[in-house]
């Protein structure tokens, strides 16, 4: 379905002539088998333990990406300019550093383990913590809520092959209301947010996390074990969550406030790729460095 809709959005560009159903069926296997193809060499990068290969391959596109978006702003560039430019750069500082922050911070809630007797061994009587990562949801929330803003034109291209006028009217209506900056960036801004949330909800259980940590002779002190830990978690997690929804939905919005606020198409801050690039590149090293460990060898 995606690769049909991707393929009636170029047609209706112009970018593709109209396409019989024999052509149309060939050119989504084609691209079905391009995708799959990607996929198996993200596998494969990711066995060498270098870094999750989709993940590198996306990095990969995106830093390509940079030396055309270099030209494209020098050619527009005047001396008028210059404070813009720095601005511009300053920006993108702040926001590279603020990315690094909230990737790495973490809240840490301290765990004690009951000290037990087994025979003539004793275990227990350690303190540890349970990280709890500030951006724990990562980019996925705004994967969500694009893909959410683009199906009702998605859904207008895969309509308009059975019926134009009811394709066109669906399509119409879209573009009418996702070309109003405000309505796009406001509506962009609160779905990230809310995915958010609803992507915390599903991969993380505080119950479940307090019944390992009970059965294991685990507690935070100060807070009973069984449903009072859990509770404790979850007010911990939803605090984090907030603070982690609102910075990747400001991430989400970054270029839109860029472009309005330099008024130049050629200066705009993509936040999410900005984050993608910024997350690869530090769970590679990361884990380049824990190989590099485990091999006995000195860790960058």
């Amino acid at each position: 379905m995606q690769a049909y809709g991707f393929l009636r959005i170029l047609a209706s560009q112009g970018i593709l002539p109209n396409l019989t159903l024999a052509t149309t069926i060939i050119n989504v296997i084609v691209i079905i088998a391009g995708s799959m193809i990607l996929v198996w060499f993200g596998e494969l990068i990711t066995e060498q333990k270098v870094g999750n290969g989709v993940s590198l391959l996306i990095f990969a596109g995106i830093v390509s990406g940079l030396p055309l978006a270099l030209r494209n702003g020098l050619l527009s560039y005047t001396t008028s300019q210059l404070p813009t430019y720095v601005a511009f750069l300053a920006v993108a500082l702040i926001v590279i550093v603020g990315i690094v922050l909230v990737h790495e911070g973490e809240r840490k809630v301290p765990v004690s383990y009951a000290k037990r007797v087994r025979g003539n061994k004793m275990y227990g009587g350690v303190s540890s913590y349970l990280p709890f990562r500030v951006g724990q949801a990562g980019v996925i929330p705004i994967i969500f809520a694009i893909s959410l803003l683009l199906f009702p034109q998605f859904f207008g291209q895969i309509v308009a092959g059975f019926s134009p006028r009811l394709g066109a009217t669906i399509t119409d209506l879209t573009s009418s209301l996702l070309n109003n900056q405000v309505v796009y960036g406001i509506l962009y801004f609160l779905l990230v947010f809310l995915f958010t949330y609803f992507y915390i909800g599903i991969t993380f259980d505080p119950e479940e996390i307090s019944k390992n940590l009970q059965r294991s002779g685990g507690f935070i002190p100060g807070i009973r074990p069984g449903q009072p830990t859990a509770h404790f978690l979850k007010t911990i997690v939803s605090k984090i969550t907030f603070f982690g929804g609102i910075f990747l939905g400001f991430i989400a919005v970054l270029p839109t406030l860029t472009q309005s606020a330099t008024g130049a198409q050629a200066l705009t801050i993509g936040g999410t790729s900005i984050l993608i690039v910024v997350a690869v590149v530090i769970e590679s090293a990361k884990q380049i460095d824990a190989e590099l460990t485990v091999r006995e060898y000195e860790g960058v």
